[in-house]
């Protein structure tokens, strides 16, 4: 008499891979929550560092639209008032009195001004709400928050004084929010009425 064998699963071996698929398959919905909250932990910090690089490209800008005096190409200190400068010697009390350093405009009427009219100012760094982390206006390409980033310039109060506006420090503030309005970060920095000091150049035979 011949006996047929045939190869199987005995019952353990069985029950061992329903256990580890089972274990497969309620683990795939928590692997997919844990790689999505990195991906959005990522995107805050993303939006953090665009905040700053924002904050530093404000601070590229000129001062003021009033800052620049004729084909000068420096940032020249504004009047805030008829005293603030040396009408003769075109400086602000303090001020060094050398060539190179800071100097008043040359025009004791113009005053500083908040303004945006795209003339590459400081002022003119403010915005509205903007999508980042986006190629458009209108699409978040997938992501599950949209990030917005505002930025506002405005005169800041004189430090340790209860005098509320300041016309010679303009403080930068960059915001950003998701689409429920909480704040992610905001930025501050403050920018003075200085102008800019000019390089000292030396030519060598």
């Amino acid at each position: 008499m011949q006996v047929l064998s045939k190869s199987a699963f005995s019952m353990i071996e069985l029950i061992f891979a329903i256990v580890i698929i089972g274990i497969s398959v309620i683990s795939l919905p928590m692997m997919s929550q844990a790689t999505s909250k990195g991906v959005e932990g990522n995107l805050v910090q993303e939006a953090i560092f665009a905040a700053s690089t924002e904050l530093n490209q404000v601070l590229s800008y000129q001062w003021d639209e009033n800052a620049m005096d004729g084909s000068n190409l420096l940032s020249k200190v504004v009047w805030t008032s008829t005293t603030d400068c040396n009408s003769t010697t075109k400086l602000r009390t303090g001020h060094v009195n050398q060539p190179l350093h800071r100097k008043c405009i040359d025009n004791e009427i113009l005053r500083p001004t908040i303004a945006i009219d795209g003339l590459n100012d400081i002022d003119d760094a403010a915005h509205a709400a903007q999508i980042i982390f986006t190629d458009s206006t209108t699409t978040q390409e997938g992501y599950k928050q949209t990030y917005n980033s505002t930025v506002t310039i405005e005169n800041n109060a004189i430090f340790g004084t209860s005098i509320a506006v300041n016309p010679n420090i303009k403080k930068v503030t960059v915001t950003i929010k998701d689409n429920d309005a909480k704040v992610i970060t905001l930025l501050k920095t403050y920018s003075a009425n200085i102008g800019e000091i000019d390089y000292y150049k030396r030519s060598y035979q």
